[in-house]
């Protein structure tokens, strides 16, 4: 097993993919700066260069802010070629997925940065497991979500009640060692918590409170994403590596 190294101070890097997201980033801003004590650089990635949250970072930038990094999408428009965009960004350490819809639990995130330096590679986000909580979700996608996480746990063991939330930590050898296929939305988060637990690397969950969007739109597409959360879901019924390299 690859076992991360315990590190006194790493730096954690924030993949935050944004569409039109510019009434919601100083809100996000200050809530990253206030509740999350570790070290970290924020890798914001837009798909074009009118997206409303573009001149909101540059006017973070300008007052002085260097852990934030405006970056052009470059690997595919839409959700999942903003992922991978970030995630090309990272040299190394912990990184983060977060929304900029404010949905995810900031307050996790020392706690998810003390995991990986425990060892972990994989840290999820956890709004099934006893303590987390979904709240204001809209009820069809909450009830597949919540299905989907809690029978993978169930019935093939993978370490977390949450296999599709997006709020995950990584650990960036296993995303540089991984070949990551999805292309449709935000099923990659389910594709890489599968091959992550097949290929034998150590997962680990944390309760979290989803909360629903107040501001913006959503750009969740479940009928559209469904065919490939399946491809994954079923995909994890695989025989498991010996162990990840």
């Amino acid at each position: 097993m690859d076992v991360v190294p315990a590190l006194t101070s790493p730096e954690l890097s924030l993949v935050i993919p944004v569409y039109n997201e510019g009434a919601n980033f100083p809100a996000l801003w200050s809530a990253l700066t206030s509740q999350i004590r570790s070290r970290f650089r924020a890798f914001v990635v837009y798909d074009f260069d009118e997206d409303d949250t573009v001149p909101v970072l540059q006017q973070i930038i300008s007052a002085g802010e260097t852990r934030l990094v405006p970056v052009k999408n470059n690997v595919g428009r839409g959700v999942v070629g903003a992922i991978r965009t970030g995630f090309n960004q990272v040299e190394g350490g912990p990184v983060l997925v977060i929304m900029a819809d404010l949905s995810d639990d900031l307050a996790q995130v020392d706690q998810m940065v003390d995991c990986y330096r425990q060892g972990y590679q994989v840290v999820v986000g956890s709004r099934y497991m006893p303590g987390g909580r979904l709240l204001d979700a809209p009820p069809l996608k909450g009830a597949m979500s919540r299905v989907a996480g809690l029978t993978l746990h169930w019935f093939r063991g993978i370490p977390t009640h949450d296999a599709t939330n997006a709020f995950k930590l990584y650990d960036s050898k296993i995303l540089k060692n991984m070949t990551i296929e999805s292309k449709a939305g935000f099923e990659l988060s389910l594709e890489i918590t599968v091959k992550a637990f097949l290929a034998g690397y150590r997962i680990v969950e944390l309760p979290t409170t989803w909360r629903g969007r107040t501001q913006g739109e959503s750009r969740f597409k479940i009928w559209a994403w469904l065919p490939q959360y399946l491809k994954w879901y079923f995909y994890a019924f695989q025989p498991k590596r010996s162990s990840a390299q």
